[in-house]
């Protein structure tokens, strides 16, 4: 590698700043900003604060991107995905608008910001696999009923019910009979001058372009007097450095709940920069964009907000736009803090409406009917998992729900390895090649030869049933020779490696020859030599085919 490739790689600072093309990225970061600044308010309030707020979040996690990410074009800010989580989580230890509610969020931001950077650091990108597709589909689809069901008040112009989501759903439906047809028509219009904005092209800020809309026809035609809710006074205050004064308990009572926005953060960032990478040619950098997107978290949280995350349809706008750097994110949070130091008074007459009708058009972008139908067509059993999750994310506490969603994925990566069972294998006629052994493809077998092997990792959630498998093959076909072909194996833990043990001194009692071909993953050779599996089973009978150890040790 020339060396100002490997210092531009190397670098701790600013490395998604190179290279800039100033016109590019300024063009990109003006669009950037009239996509975020409608979106950054709702977002707040969606979690319960100022409109200001959502734009601290958004300044801080473009700065904090841009100072330790690695992908050129990841926005980072707000977002409606983590939002109604930690809301729902931080509303059941304080009044949502209090500054006791302010001060927990604060303090969420920073931990979950030090979990991103401790998992950038130890180089943890494997946890953002914790979510499977079909959990990740329901776990979106759930949440975009949350935000239906919180913003339809505001749309509607009623009252916010509280209690469980199914609860409101019921009381909404109870009292869809009052409705306010103005802001009716506000929230739906946006919606769908944002739909059709998205439909022509994503490039055209349709959010902005409904939100100025509806908010000179509230000024024009005087609506505020006829029942529609506005912003009201936005504060010019700019972000200042903040740290909150919490008991240590409270601190402890947030750890789960950053864990949960912490995965799901993780979850995000590396679809986001694996969707848009800025160096196509090299794979993404995962773990420096997760040191990235928790320097955004904490700087939100010292800036007095809350959780910041990866966002893919801002990024997709910085990519179409032509961004070739970051700077277009800091050129967009620079136009967001003018807008804070002199143009506040703009947003007093924002109707409530108007926010509400964006985030429905977030919530249904949202749920990925194309893919649930292909899973509901390919696979049934994954189809009932995005249900369940979905189930789980709208009948319980949501922070709960999302917990249990992450706790469903594993324990779906548990069952789909436990049911990984052991394949036998036959020589493919007139060649040296050993193929799974299939009902409608013709094999051939050596008598007194039986090759066997396990095409998924070998571990204690496995290895019992593989036990059993063995014993079973050496029952019905009693060979003289048995052949592991351990190309799948690519991983062997403690408990795997002592039914192996176990396994093998079993076959030498009963007279059988026992060969190991294509162990080919480094890990598991490495586990042969550290749970000493070679003092039973001798390395000359270590081949690197099926068809050289049948030829040395077939009699």
């Amino acid at each position: 590698m020339p060396q100002d490739a490997h210092a531009k790689d190397s670098w701790p600072l600013f490395r998604s700043l190179a290279p800039y093309a100033l016109p590019g990225d300024l063009m990109a970061g003006l669009t950037l900003a009239a996509i975020a600044i409608p979106e950054q308010m709702a977002t707040a309030r969606l979690g319960g604060f100022a409109p200001q707020i959502g734009f601290f979040a958004f300044m801080a996690g473009s700065l904090g991107f841009a100072l330790l990410g690695g992908n050129r074009f990841l926005s980072c800010g707000a977002d409606s995905t983590i939002t109604p989580i930690f809301a729902g989580g931080l509303a059941a230890l304080a009044t949502t608008g209090s500054p006791e509610y302010q001060g927990l969020a604060i303090a969420l931001a920073l931990m979950v910001g030090a979990m991103m950077l401790a998992g950038g650091a130890f180089r943890l990108g494997g946890i953002a696999n914790l979510l499977s597709m079909p959990v990740m589909v329901g776990f979106l689809a759930g949440i975009s009923v949350h935000i239906i069901v919180s913003q339809l008040p505001g749309v509607l112009g009623l009252e916010s019910p509280g209690g469980p989501t199914l609860d409101r759903i019921g009381v909404l439906a109870s009292e869809i009979g009052r409705t306010n047809p103005i802001t009716f028509c506000i929230g739906f219009g946006v919606l769908a001058v944002v739909f059709i904005s998205e439909n022509i092209s994503a490039k055209i800020p349709g959010a902005l372009i409904g939100l100025v809309g509806a908010t000179l026809a509230t000024i024009a035609l005087g609506l505020e007097s006829k029942g529609v809710n506005a912003v009201g006074t936005v504060p010019g205050t700019l972000p200042r450095p903040t740290f909150p004064d919490l008991a240590p308990e409270l601190w402890v009572r947030l750890v789960p709940l950053a864990f949960v926005i912490t995965v799901v953060v993780m979850v995000q960032t590396a679809a986001t920069t694996r969707s848009f990478p800025s160096d196509p040619d090299k794979p993404a950098d995962v773990d420096r964009d997760f040191l990235g997107a928790g320097a955004g978290s904490v700087l939100s949280g010292l800036f007095g907000a809350f959780p910041v995350n990866a966002s893919p349809p801002r990024t997709g706008i910085v990519a179409e736009t032509g961004g070739q750097s970051q700077l277009a994110g800091l050129a967009a949070a620079a136009i967001v803090l003018a807008l804070l130091a002199f143009g506040t008074g703009l947003l007093r007459h924002v109707p409530d409406a108007a926010l509400g009708g964006i985030l429905l058009f977030v919530a249904l972008r949202i749920i990925r009917v194309q893919q649930i139908v292909t899973i509901y067509r390919q696979s049934f059993s994954e189809f009932l998992l995005i249900v369940a999750t979905a189930a789980l994310i709208i009948v319980l506490p949501i922070q709960q729900g999302a917990f249990l969603g992450i706790v469903l994925s594993l324990l779906h990566g548990i069952w789909s390895t436990t049911r990984a069972r052991l394949v036998e294998f036959e020589r493919v006629p007139g060649t040296t090649i050993w193929w799974p052994a299939h009902p409608h493809i013709t094999g051939e077998r050596v008598a007194g030869v039986a090759v066997i092997g396990l095409q998924a990792p070998l571990s204690f959630l496995n290895a019992p049933g593989f036990r059993s498998d063995v014993s079973k093959v050496l029952g019905t076909a009693a060979p003289q020779l048995l052949v592991l072909e351990a190309s799948g194996m690519v991983e062997i833990d403690f408990t795997a490696a002592q039914i192996l043990l176990d396994v093998f001194k079993v076959c030498n009692a009963q007279g059988v020859t026992v060969a190991l071909a294509r162990l080919e993953s480094v890990r598991a050779q490495d586990a042969f030599e550290r749970f000493r599996l070679f003092e039973v089973l001798p390395k000359e009978h270590v081949f690197h085919s099926v068809d050289e150890a049948v030829h040395k040790l077939a009699k």
